[in-house]
């Protein structure tokens, strides 16, 4: 507190605060967080995929289903000719037991609308497990 002097010489206390270092301190703080905030908050916070290289241990029940760049599809190497067709035959996997694992092989060049036709045709017809294909990375990549 500062003390001030009076003519007839009796000290009285000033009892203001000094507020100009605090405004600038928080200037400061008002500053940083101005800068830094959109950087951290820029991007949506997902939890992205591990790469991971497992052996496939495939089951002669299993399916393979494929997808070209051109967004065909293809059971087991023999092409599907419409959705209807592709929907038939994951009912039927699905009502065997075990219920065969589905394997989707996408080209890279794909479009994602013929994988999403895929798995939405998998939940419909209740298949309870389905893997995609990938290639394993380069070596030391």
């Amino acid at each position: 507190m500062a003390i001030q002097f009076q003519q007839d010489s009796e000290e009285t206390e000033i009892s203001t605060i000094n507020t100009t270092p605090l405004v600038d301190v928080m200037l400061v703080l008002l500053i940083i967080f101005l800068i830094t905030i959109p950087v951290a908050t820029s991007s949506v916070a997902v939890q992205l995929p591990k790469q991971r290289v497992e052996i496939r241990e495939v089951s002669p029940n299993d399916v393979v289903i494929s997808v070209d760049q051109n967004g065909h599809i293809y059971w087991h190497d023999h092409p599907l000719q419409n959705a209807a067709e592709l929907s038939g035959r994951l009912r039927e996997a699905a009502a065997r037991q075990p219920q065969p694992t589905i394997h989707v092989r996408g080209d890279q060049r794909a479009r994602y609308d013929g994988i999403g036709r895929i798995l939405y045709a998998c939940q419909v017809a209740g298949i309870a497990k389905v893997s995609f294909i990938t290639e394993p990375p380069a070596a030391g990549g």
